[in-house]
């Protein structure tokens, strides 16, 4: 796209600045006048709010004005150069100074924060790094809590959470690179990941995926999600975000791709593992037995909230021999009255429930959580009396709405909430037999899904030995030798060094 350069008359310049602006109010521009005796004539713009005003008065407005080496400029050769150059090098002590010779540079940048000074009689003008940045500060995360672990938090300034990952990684080989995508909200989005560690085949398509977004504007990392993952149509996400800058930092040096898009806290990561959305980073802070139980657990919970409405369906419509005859006879005395099927009841139940969870999300924090509770209890007491659900089943539905819970990302328990219906729909139509032809094709689904090429499964399917060691279980953090085979290169991750204690003697055993 050809680029409108700059007039050399400072006033055309100022009447096309406030005409492309539509004469807005929160724009300021100051002329004023420098040199020897003013022999040159300044204009500086800057959008009130977002640039940072003490700064500019003190090392900007206040330097230009007091009478500086420029006026020895005027009888050399080319002042034109000489003066630029001047004032970068001795009147304006501020760290950013870019050029700019074209308008759309310069209304990206003072869209952005900076200054812009323009001098009458030069068709090019500077670029002064002046940003007011309007942040809430680094703060605990709210949706990926920890009792063990670090306690800060990304915010909405990417230069906050690139400067929280460079905290954690003091190595030259974490690289950064930045792109500006929408053309009207020019958002910065970074990528960072570790030369030489991660792979180069999918930083590159990564850059190719990016470089194809063409859209007006990116409000939030869930834009460029949708844009960059592989399955568009899977209830399972395959790209995983974050607000927690430990996840980060552990998922770059296992050779991964951070994504940093500014004006929110969650960080995206690239490729993702089916494995990945039921580890913690607090598993790795803890005893290694303790996570590792604690992850079989999540395992676990899992299947009970996507499977645990549809096996109790089935089994009380087709399958009444697998009960024991006491339980049995405890569930039909309480279904004598329900009017309603099994799974009319759980599909009441389990809508219901997303009814609250969605109204506890959206109310005030205060009464939320309380209102989630005693409307369950509520509705759940109350519908039980009335004989419209049995009991059995709202035992069924709030365990599984408790497993729900359990899943340390909030994007794989969507996927068994969307799951968990359509289980319960075969399960009310074929029984048992009905949820394991379902669930081999849930398999294959997942089988047959990938993030940035890499197998979405791995490393259970293709099956890796040396995977396992952190899979289901976690194995001690001196025994994880390697990076995951299908994502990083650079698989030597330590040399084995197993503890050592010492015998009564002193020696290592």
């Amino acid at each position: 796209m050809k680029k409108t350069p700059l007039n050399l008359e400072l006033q055309e310049n100022i009447q096309h600045i406030k005409k492309k602006l539509g004469e807005s109010t929160d724009i300021v521009i100051r002329e004023i006048r420098i040199g020897k005796e003013g022999t040159f004539k300044v204009g500086i713009f800057y959008i009130d709010g977002l640039s940072n005003t003490p700064s500019l008065q003190n090392f900007v407005m206040e330097t230009l004005m007091i009478d500086i080496s420029i006026s020895q400029t005027e009888n050399e050769e080319s002042p034109n150069s000489n003066l630029m150059k001047a004032l970068k090098d001795y009147a304006l002590t501020v760290g950013e100074i870019k050029d700019v010779a074209n308008f759309e540079d310069l209304f990206t940048a003072l869209l952005s924060g900076d200054v812009i000074l323009l001098v009458d009689g030069y068709s090019d003008g500077l670029i002064i790094g002046n940003k007011h940045v309007i942040e809430r500060g680094v703060t605990e995360p709210s949706a990926q809590s920890v009792i063990r672990g670090p306690r800060d938090g990304f915010s909405e300034n990417v230069r906050v959470n690139t400067a929280l990952i460079r905290r954690r990684i003091k190595d030259p080989s974490l690289w950064m690179e930045s792109k500006e995508i929408g053309r009207l909200t020019k958002t910065t989005v970074a990528i960072m990941y570790i030369h030489g560690v991660a792979d180069d085949k999918i930083v590159k398509e990564l850059h190719s995926r990016l470089d194809r977004i063409d859209i007006d504007g990116i409000l939030e990392s869930g834009n460029i999600e949708e844009f960059i993952q592989d399955s568009q149509y899977s209830p399972f996400p395959t790209v995983y975000n974050t607000e927690r800058p430990d996840v980060v930092a552990a998922a770059l040096l296992e050779g991964r791709i951070a994504i940093l898009v500014d004006g929110t806290p969650f960080v995206l990561i690239v490729p993702v593992l089916f494995v990945q959305f039921f580890q913690s980073s607090e598993d790795y802070y803890q005893r290694a037995i303790m996570g590792s139980l604690i992850r079989l657990l999540r395992f676990f919970a899992f299947g009970i909230s996507m499977l645990a409405p549809a096996l109790f369906v089935a089994v009380i419509t087709f399958h009444h021999e697998i009960i024991p005859p006491a339980l049995l006879i405890s569930i039909a005395a309480q279904r004598e009255g329900v009017p309603f099927p099994a799974f009319v009841e759980a599909v009441i139940m389990e809508i219901t429930f997303e009814i609250l969870r969605e109204a506890g999300l959206r109310m005030p924090r205060v009464i939320g959580s309380a209102m989630s509770i005693v409307g369950a209890f509520v509705i759940g007491t109350a519908a039980v009396e009335a004989g419209i659900i049995s009991a059995a089943m709202v035992i069924v539905v709030s365990i599984t709405a408790i497993s729900s819970f359990v899943s340390p990302t909030y994007d794989i328990a969507i996927a068994s909430r969307i799951l968990r219906f359509l289980f319960m729909g075969i399960a009310a139509s074929f029984g048992l037999f009905g949820i394991m032809v379902a669930l081999i094709a849930l398999i294959l689904h997942l089988t047959s899904l990938s993030s940035f090429g890499v197998p979405y499964m791995a490393p259970i399917a293709p099956y890796s030995a040396s995977g396992q060691k952190d899979t289901f279980i976690r194995m001690p953090i001196w025994k994880l030798l390697s990076r995951p085979k299908y994502i990083s290169k650079n698989s030597d991750r330590q040399k084995y060094s197993a503890p050592t204690r010492k015998d009564k003697k002193g020696a290592d055993v």
